[in-house]
This record gives C-alpha cells, sequence and structure tokens, in this order.
C-alpha cells in the first residue's frame, strides 16, 4: 500500500475510517463526528451550542480529506465545514484500530467445481467443502458426460447419501419438478411453479427443522432469464452484528410467524428471523412470501421493522450477490440454513429439480 492510500480518508456507510499515524486509525460515526464539531461552541464558554438532535437524519460527508494535522468535512446536505485536529480524534477514539466484517461477498469463481475429470464423489466432496467455506457451491457439468440430465438426478442424490446424507420429502415430493408444466408434484400453487421472479428467501422455514440443503439440478435452461441469486445470509448478519448490534439482537430474539397456507397444506411456525447465530449451528428462516402479519408489542414494532428491514436491505443489494446461470447438466448446492436464493423471471420451458437434503446424524451436522 502506498502511503498516499494508507493517509487517505475511508468512506463507508454511515461512517468514516482516520488514519492517526504510526499504522493506526481509528473509524468514526457520521453523526458523532458532525455532533462534535468544534466550530459550533460558544466562542467564550466553548460549550456546545448543538444538540445532536437538531441534525438532519442524512447527514454525510460531502467532502473529506486529511488537512495538515486535522480532519476537514464539508456536510451534506447544508454543506457546513468542520475541522477534527487528529491529536484530538486520536484522544475521542472510540474504535481504534477496528476490524470490519466485511458485506457477503460476490465471486462466482469462489463456489464453482468442474466436473472434467472427478468422479460424481469427488465432486460432492469438493461441492460440500466449498458449501462450508461459502454457503453454496456450483458443479459444471463435464461435456463429455453423454447421459442425459434427467438420467443423472438419481446417481446424484445416491451419491449425496453416500456422502452421509439423505434425502428429504416435503409436501411437495422426494423430487420438485420446477417447471410451468408441472404434473409430478403435490402442492404446486406456490410461485416456484410460475416464470415469475422470487426475490432473496429460504426454503421451508414453516417448519421446526427446514432442509439444511438444497440441490437444484438444470434439466433444461429457459429461452431467456431464470438465472439464480444468492446472497450468503450469515456473513450479512455478522456485518449486521458489528455495525448495530440492537438490529442484530432483535432479529435474533423476537419471534415472528411464518405462515403457509396451500390447497392441501398448511403449517405455521414462530421464530426469530435469526433462529441460531453460531457459526456451526446458523439458521435464518427469511421468506417476504409466507411472512404472517407481525403480532408485536406497539411500542417494538417500530424498532424491529428497521432491524428487519436493514438486514434484508443488505442481502438484495446486488453488490452482495452471486449470479449463476445454470446449463443443461449443472447443479447448484446451497446451505438453507444460511444462504438466500432467488430466480429472475424468465420465457421459456425452463425445468430445474429440486432435492432436499439433511445430515443422517442432525447432532454431526458441521
Amino acid at each position: 500500500m502506498t502511503d498516499a492510500l494508507r493517509d487517505a480518508v475511508e468512506l463507508h456507510g454511515d461512517w468514516l475510517r482516520v488514519p492517526l499515524g504510526g499504522g493506526h486509525t481509528a473509524d468514526f460515526h457520521y453523526r458523532w463526528l458532525r455532533h462534535n464539531c468544534d466550530r459550533e461552541r460558544h466562542p467564550h464558554t466553548r460549550e456546545r451550542t448543538r444538540c445532536s438532535s437538531e441534525l438532519p437524519d442524512d447527514v454525510r460527508p460531502r467532502v473529506a480529506s486529511l488537512a495538515g494535522d486535522a480532519l476537514f468535512v464539508v456536510w451534506e446536505p447544508d454543506g457546513h465545514e468542520s475541522l477534527y485536529p487528529l491529536a484530538w480524534l486520536d484522544t475521542h477514539a472510540y474504535a481504534r484500530d477496528r476490524v470490519d466484517v466485511p458485506a457477503p461477498a460476490a465471486d462466482l469463481a469462489a463456489i464453482e467445481v468442474s466436473a472434467v475429470d472427478l468422479p460424481l464423489g469427488r465432486q460432492i466432496a469438493a461441492a460440500l467443502a466449498r458449501v462450508r467455506e461459502h454457503g453454496a457451491a456450483v458443479v459444471r457439468r463435464d461435456p463429455s458426460d453423454s447421459r442425459s440430465p434427467e438420467a443423472a438426478t438419481e446417481a446424484i442424490v445416491t451419491a449425496f447419501e453416500a456422502a452421509g446424507l439423505r434425502a428429504v420429502a416435503t409436501h411437495f415430493g422426494r423430487i420438485e419438478d420446477l417447471r410451468t408444466d408441472n404434473t409430478t408434484n403435490q402442492n404446486t400453487d406456490q410461485l416456484g411453479y410460475t416464470d415469475a421472479p422470487i426475490h432473496l428467501h429460504t426454503d421451508q422455514p414453516f417448519l421446526d427443522r427446514p432442509p439444511r440443503y438444497q440441490v437444484l439440478q438444470c434439466i433444461r435452461a429457459a429461452d431467456q432469464g431464470g438465472d439464480n441469486l444468492l446472497a450468503d445470509a450469515r456473513a450479512a448478519f455478522r456485518h449486521l452484528e458489528a455495525h448495530d448490534a440492537r438490529a442484530a439482537d432483535l432479529l435474533a430474539t423476537v419471534p415472528v410467524r411464518f405462515d403457509r397456507k396451500q390447497q392441501n397444506f398448511a403449517r405455521v411456525v414462530c421464530s426469530p428471523i435469526v433462529a441460531r447465530r453460531g457459526d456451526r449451528d446458523f439458521l435464518v428462516r427469511s421468506s417476504y412470501f409466507t411472512l404472517a402479519p407481525h403480532r408485536l408489542p406497539f411500542a417494538q414494532m417500530g424498532e424491529f421493522y428497521r432491524a428487519h428491514d436493514r438486514f434484508i436491505r443488505l442481502v438484495r443489494d446486488p453488490r452482495h450477490h452471486v449470479l449463476v446461470r445454470l446449463q443443461p447438466g449443472d447443479w447448484l448446492v446451497y446451505d438453507d440454513h444460511r444462504t438466500l436464493h432467488a430466480r429472475t423471471g424468465f420465457t421459456g420451458p425452463r425445468w430445474l429439480r429440486g432435492i432436499y437434503f439433511d445430515h443422517a446424524d442432525p447432532a454431526g451436522a458441521t
């Protein structure tokens, strides 16, 4: 890193990082800095003359840079100018040398596995290793494989079961044929069997224990659209925890209801959005189309919506998405306890097969 970059002020969502010299930094929220502007003190008594409640909610820097031994900021939206001596910032730093928790990554290459020259068992081992690290994996078909994608479905199921997982039947059936002309599954009155876009969600949040993994195998790609999107909700929650502990606590402690009503199926589960917080046993339930109307105390409703919406806006930010275009024979596996998935709208006879899996011994899940 060059000296110029090392000495630069870094602007982030609602905070900035200031180099203090000697390799040290300190992080400050915009509102804290604006509230502590030295130019809004009485000239004789040096008492503060402005309350933070008087500041606009959207206060943020228009300009932020080092000017000699001070931080210079021009503020939005009013153009107010502030100057903070670095020595003063050093004295009052409340987040010195903080290591930030990154938002979810968006690296397709990190989760891809080539099936070329890999037997199916090794493909699954490589895919599950990526799932443990990144939450999902995409296996690209070996073009020399002469089998039809349809013929490979049961072989995939058998290989996953040999790896210590078991196929889990749901109210749709053992294997879902995700296509608009579905005639093989039960309870097809849901978005997955249409050509509509579906935004990020987890599957089966209305079950006491949702299946841990889902495999989506591409039999036929859409003519247009039908891309899969993935977002690491565990990484998003860790990022939120590091920036807004209260919001994270609300998501992990306030129970809400997931209510699935279909023509031949009904189930309700009451659970926090983040049902388990541990890295090894993380469980998020997120489904905007099965979330029932909240029944929270009046005094809690506003802050819960703020927490929920901040989290969902984070995972819905396209900068944090992995975009996957599956071709016939490719398959995707993701951790449904950790990873949100979505689909763009499409045209044409798109056909994916979905199979849920869980650990044969849930106590041994990793």
